[in-house]
């Protein structure tokens, strides 16, 4: 049974930071492609930041020079470090673990930037 748990989400204030965790379950993880994605309320989900199996990245640009993705193979989980938040980050952020034609999500963790 494949499970993506993420952990890290709650209050910030503006220009704080947190620190995503997703740690997964169910499969080889070095092989899939890992990503975090947001939805805010009323919102189409979208791509924060992904991370090929080689440890290649890609941002948002709304997200880019703020947001860090990594991956610790070892632990099967992949990380979001995010800072300089931002109102506008105020989402629900999801993992996603890919590799086609299979694609796996987690069940979400809060993130409320708000002072």
């Amino acid at each position: 049974q494949v499970q993506l748990v993420e952990s890290g989400g709650g209050l910030a204030q503006p220009g704080g930071s947190l620190r995503l965790s997703c740690a997964a379950s169910g499969i080889t993880f070095d092989i899939y492609a890992m990503g975090w994605y947001r939805q805010a309320p009323g919102s189409q989900r979208e791509l924060v930041a992904g991370i090929s199996r080689a440890g290649r990245t890609n941002y948002a640009n709304s997200v880019s020079g703020r947001f860090t993705i990594s991956r610790d193979n070892a632990k099967n989980t992949v990380y979001l470090q995010m800072n300089s938040l931002k109102v506008e980050d105020t989402a629900v952020y999801y993992c996603k673990a890919d590799r086609l034609p299979w694609s796996y999500w987690g069940q979400g963790t809060q993130v409320t930037v708000s002072s």
